[in-house]
């Protein structure tokens, strides 16, 4: 009897348990044309019911049991791929994906996950194809990411020719910007007509507005990772574009087939160039540089080093020049500890310059901000429904206010250097991602942050650690005397913050095609931008918090519905979010913010919120794609007073920042006509931004003084621009390489006189008050050539 009981067990049991035993499945995937690894490929086994997404370096793991199983790999603008894998022990096995040009903009939008955006706890993220930027019509023709990203809910910008972009209310600082994991501090090219991303050197983009990961931290509003390709190892390859005002070039090839490659791109604009033709001695044009090197050392091992480098230069008449722009570089280093254990360390270098060349006054000007970035992360895949991120991040800054040094001995300016600044920055961050249940889905973690104001030479104080004073009898603020200025040894720490940053998102998923989430995120920012302006100039600086300018803490809260509509024909995203943000800084009234050693003597710490309804509308399949986005949003700050006695600025009332705007419309769409034309279209309608007009006047000694109101209680007319673009593909013929494209495009297409600014002055024919409308663009036609080989 017991010789029968251990033979079932045998015969049955323990077939069972081998059966249930799981192994990890692990490796990447590349394309198969340039063997360069891919982001954000669904790997998806439909026996199981599970699935994986390749991680920012191409990167997969997962748990299975054994035995033999199909997969699916999808990705957008690649043909969908199916394999069998054959489970028995730990497995190491890589996938390759074809491009297939005829689906490159099947899906505009997507999202890291099997079904769109339905059941991961991801919300608040979005991703454009770099196949639909290409096609987005824009001013002059050129190809801009940042410009892209304006089409998107919840993003907008301070209008036409206006530098970066705000993102749910929030201020231009307030977006952390990554290029290859490198700070970009000024994403924008001759003054935010272009930006600095050249579109064929990126591999992927992501912009998250809310729900924020652990990994991230540094900004209080959105981030903006953007990853550069690796180059093609297998075969030497061009491509780039002649467009009306510049151009663009990209070679890759492989160092070692099939190990390493390299990449080289660089744009320049040369419209300047025909002003000389003119006489016109102005000019204004830019120029940068992409690179990259990638070697695979083994199959666990992989080096790379990207780069980048571009220049803004502004001359007028050869008397004021202004140079300025980004430069960075980051040596990566990929190893896989185990089946289960993807690592990446890197070492960044960031810099950005700016700088004046004022030869009618014989002095030049030079600022800017450098930082060095050692960061470790570890992405540990424990189970198939759990994975760990933890990791460390360390950044040494140096700012840089302004330096004046005079052209020659002549020019009667003496030397003059604004005080360096020094910070540390570290944090430790921790997140998981957890499949509690078919239906119910979490991704929580924490960050923390630490925040080390260094010493510097003159440090000043104040009475009562106040350095803006407050006449009780005038209600005026003004700079406060200085008591006493020392040298601090920069072992010294002035300030020390250290905040802890939670993070949670929540995705439920109640029908397969339907799902609610919610998110939270507390963030800090211990940078501010010194900028009185709504959009940056080259002029702006950064500081550091420190004794007198607090960091700014943020605390987003958002809730949204999402949903597909005939298997995922259409979708639908509904969000709605509420941001309160501490210690926004605010500048009094009169402030002198241009080569000021003492910035603390003009700004005071007050506070800002913004709240708002999201809506974006897709069609994701077919000859026609593209999206309807709306957004219903309030943006608003206050400084009140730092007493019962003081008023506070606008007398602490709460006033619309310099970006709010209420209604946001963008309609665009993509329909491919046949196999040689897309036709592509987009609408755009904004409320007017906030500004501050005149409501009074009096006359003083025959000169007439104008009397303004509260804050930004004013706007400018409501904005709006249809623009539309032609792509023509000319027919291939066989056994030729060469790929080109033309590109015809229609910006404005109703010349609308969008105003840029209003200002009021006197009428010098008639004595009486006008006001005066500045618009940028009318009506611009373009045509861009593109070419591959």
């Amino acid at each position: 009897m017991k010789l029968r009981l251990l033979s079932f067990l045998l015969l049955v049991i323990l077939p069972s348990i081998a059966f249930s035993q799981e192994y990890t499945l692990s490796g990447r995937v590349i394309d198969k044309s340039s063997n360069e690894t891919l982001i954000g490929v669904n790997l998806i086994f439909p026996d199981l019911a599970t699935g994986v997404v390749t991680n920012d370096y191409g990167y997969y793991s997962i748990k299975l049991p054994a035995g033999n199983h199909r997969v699916i790999l999808t990705y957008i603008g690649y043909a969908n791929a199916e394999d069998e894998v054959n489970i028995s022990d730990n497995t190491q096995q890589n996938f390759q994906l074809s491009e297939a040009s005829e689906s490159l903009d099947e899906v505009v939008i997507t999202s890291d996950i099997e079904a769109l955006n339905i059941k991961k706890p991801e919300m608040s993220v979005n991703r454009l194809s770099i196949g639909t930027i290409k096609k987005i019509p824009v001013v002059f023709g050129e190809v801009d990411v940042v410009r892209s990203l304006l089409l998107l809910p919840g993003v907008s910008n301070a209008g036409e020719g206006s530098s970066g972009f705000n993102v749910r209310g929030g201020a231009v600082d307030q977006n952390l910007i990554l290029l290859d994991e490198a700070t970009i501090y000024n994403s924008s090219h001759l003054f935010g007509l272009f930006s600095v991303f050249n579109p064929d050197a990126i591999k992927d983009l992501k912009l998250y507005k809310g729900g924020i990961p652990a990994e991230y931290g540094g900004r209080v509003s959105s981030v903006l990772d953007i990853y550069q390709r690796d180059g093609n190892s297998r075969e030497f390859k061009m491509q780039g574009g002649i467009g009306a005002i510049s151009s663009r070039l990209l070679a890759e090839g492989p160092i070692v087939k099939d190990k390493g490659s390299f990449l080289v791109g660089a744009r320049s604009s040369y419209a300047h160039l025909f002003l000389k033709l003119t006489d016109n001695d102005n000019s204004a044009y830019f120029y940068d540089l992409n690179t990259k090197l990638s070697y695979e050392l083994d199959e666990s091992n992989k080096l790379l080093l990207s780069g980048y480098f571009g220049r803004d230069v502004f001359n007028i008449s050869q008397n004021f020049e202004n140079t300025y722009g980004n430069a960075v570089l980051n040596l990566r280093w990929n190893h896989v500890f185990s089946d289960n254990i993807f690592t990446n360390l890197s070492a960044i270098y960031s810099d950005y310059y700016y700088g004046l060349n004022l030869n009618f006054v014989g002095f030049n000007w030079d600022s800017g901000i450098r930082n060095l970035n050692l960061k470790y992360d570890f992405n540990h895949y424990i189970s198939e429904n759990f994975e760990l991120k933890y990791g460390m991040h360390n950044t040494y800054y140096k700012f840089n206010p302004g330096e004046i040094e005079p052209i020659d001995e002549t020019s009667g300016i003496n030397y003059f250097k604004l005080n360096d600044k020094y910070a540390l920055e570290n944090a430790f961050y921790i997140s998981a991602e957890h499949k509690f249940s078919e239906k119910l889905s979490a991704e929580y973690g924490m960050r923390l942050s630490n925040f080390f104001r260094l010493g510097q030479n003159e440090f000043n104080t104040y009475a009562n650690d106040e350095p803006v004073a407050y006449n009780p009898r005038t209600g005026i603020y003004s700079e406060a005397d200085i008591l006493e200025t020392r040298d601090v040894s920069r072992g010294e720490s002035l300030e020390t913050f250290t905040n802890f940053e939670p993070r949670l998102a929540i995705a439920y998923n109640f029908a397969e095609d339907q799902s609610v989430k919610v998110s939270y995120n507390r963030m800090a920012q211990y940078l501010h931008l010194i900028s009185n302006t709504s959009s940056p100039t080259p002029l702006d600086v950064w500081t550091p918090s420190g004794p007198y300018v607090k960091p700014q803490l943020l605390d987003q809260y958002a809730i949204g519905y999402f949903r597909n509509f005939n298997n995922g024909d259409y979708s639908l995203e509904i969000e709605s979010f509420y941001k309160d943000i501490q210690n926004r800084i605010d500048y009094i009234d009169g402030a002198n913010l241009i080569a000021n050693n003492a910035i603390e003597r003009v700004v005071l710490n007050g506070e800002a919120r913004a709240y708002g309804l999201e809506l974006l509308l897709r069609k994701n399949e077919g000859r026609f794609t593209g999206w309807l986005a709306y957004t219903l949003s309030r943006s608003e700050q206050r400084t009140p007073g730092r007493n019962s006695q003081e008023i506070g600025i606008n007398n602490g009332d709460w006033y619309k920042t310099n970006f709010d705007k209420p209604h946001d419309v963008t309609i665009t769409g993509s329909y491919d006509l046949n196999e040689n034309w897309d036709l592509n279209a987009n609408f755009i309608y904004q409320t007017g931004l906030a500004t501050t007009f005149p409501n009074a006047q009096y006359e003083y000694e025959d000169v007439n003084i104008p009397v303004y109101g509260a804050r930004n209680e004013d706007r400018l007319p409501s904005y709006h621009r249809l623009d539309l673009s032609a792509t023509y593909y000319p027919k291939k013929n066989k056994g030729r390489k060469l790929q080109s494209s033309w590109n015809f495009g229609i910006y404005n297409v109703y010349n609308r006189q969008n105003a840029y600014s209003i200002t009021f002055r006197e009428n010098m024919d008639t004595g009486r008050n006008e006001a005066v409308r500045l618009t940028l663009f009318g009506i611009i036609p373009s045509v861009t050539y593109n070419f591959k080989f």
